[in-house]
């Protein structure tokens, strides 16, 4: 009888392919990825990060308008001159009107025409274009053009009206006090509303449909479906778009300075409108890095609590 040669037994080779011991090899795609992120990063860091920085910097010091102006530190004078600024709390308050009311207004127009838009409509891809146009303008342009809409002799509103047996008489919308800010906020809807429902449109194409057959079989009306149904899937998209819009909104300044240059009488002046005269009117660029650092602030209280009772909501 022939021995029987034992043999020993190959190594259990590890999960991921690969010796269990010794140094774990590094990825090679990680250098190659970082290059391929460097043109995206250059111009991040500066034209966002470097003036962002620049202009904390400036806020700490007494920089002015002139050539050869001399820059000294100050530490917190700004900040304090700030806080006892009425003016600009008082810009800040029209600011936060203005941001708050487009945001909610344009949002109830936006859902509303993005539930029409997901309708089988026949010409809903020319709608859906149609209702696009006003992201596809400059705010300036737009400011240009609702100028033309107001104008109190030439313009189109006062021409309906009056056909209309509105009004009997011109009105000059945007240099009344009672009617100017009105006017720049129906502006603001306006311009604001297409990303509004793009977003919400897109989140309603995501809703199942089985969940609002599942409605329509337990005798929901519309009404109920769209409330108990529709709503609760749209929840995140929601939150999301009106933070952003609300962001976009404090910080508009190009449309409302062509309409009005924050007139009349600082009635339509918003912060950044403020700040803006601050540094390029009166020449005090410390002083107005310090309001741009203030509203940046305030902005992120504001909307860290408008989030998180947001997120206290959903969690219940």
């Amino acid at each position: 009888m022939s021995p029987v040669t034992a043999t020993r037994p190959a190594a259990r080779p590890s999960r991921a392919g690969r010796p269990a011991s010794g140094p774990r090899p590094r990825p090679r795609g990680d250098r190659g990825t970082l290059l391929l992120l460097l043109p995206a990063l250059v111009p991040v860091l500066l034209f966002s990060l470097g003036p962002l920085l620049y202009g904390i910097y400036l806020s700490f010091t007494d920089a002015r308008g002139g050539r050869n102006a001399v820059i000294s530190f100050v530490g917190l004078k700004n900040f304090g001159d700030v806080l006892a600024d009425t003016d600009f709390w008082s810009s800040f308050k029209i600011g936060l009107i203005w941001a708050v009311s487009v945001t909610v207004l344009q949002f109830l127009a936006a859902l509303g025409l993005a539930l029409l838009l997901n309708q089988n409509l026949r010409f809903r891809t020319f709608a859906r274009v149609l209702a696009m146009a006003p992201w596809a303008m400059p705010p300036i342009v737009i400011g240009l053009i609702w100028r033309l809409v107001y104008h109190p002799n030439a313009g189109i509103l006062n021409a309906i009206l009056q056909d209309l047996h509105i009004l009997d008489h011109n009105v000059d919308w945007l240099n009344d006090f009672s009617t100017a800010l009105p006017a720049i906020i129906v502006v603001g809807v306006w311009t604001g509303m297409p990303q509004t429902t793009v977003v919400l449109l897109a989140g309603l194409q995501g809703v199942p449909k089985e969940l609002h057959e599942a409605a329509a079989v337990d005798g929901a009306s519309v009404w109920r479906r769209f409330w108990n149904v529709t709503l609760p899937q749209l929840r995140t998209v929601i939150v999301t778009i009106t933070a952003l819009d609300f962001v976009w909104n404090i910080n508009q300044f190009a449309m409302v300075y062509a309409l009005t240059q924050g007139g009349p009488g600082g009635r339509t002046r918003l912060p950044m409108l403020f700040a803006y005269e601050e540094a390029f009117r009166y020449g005090f660029f410390g002083y107005a890095a310090a309001l741009g650092v203030a509203i940046t602030l305030v902005v992120l209280v504001v909307l860290g609590f408008y989030l998180w009772r947001q997120m206290k909501e959903s969690a219940r």
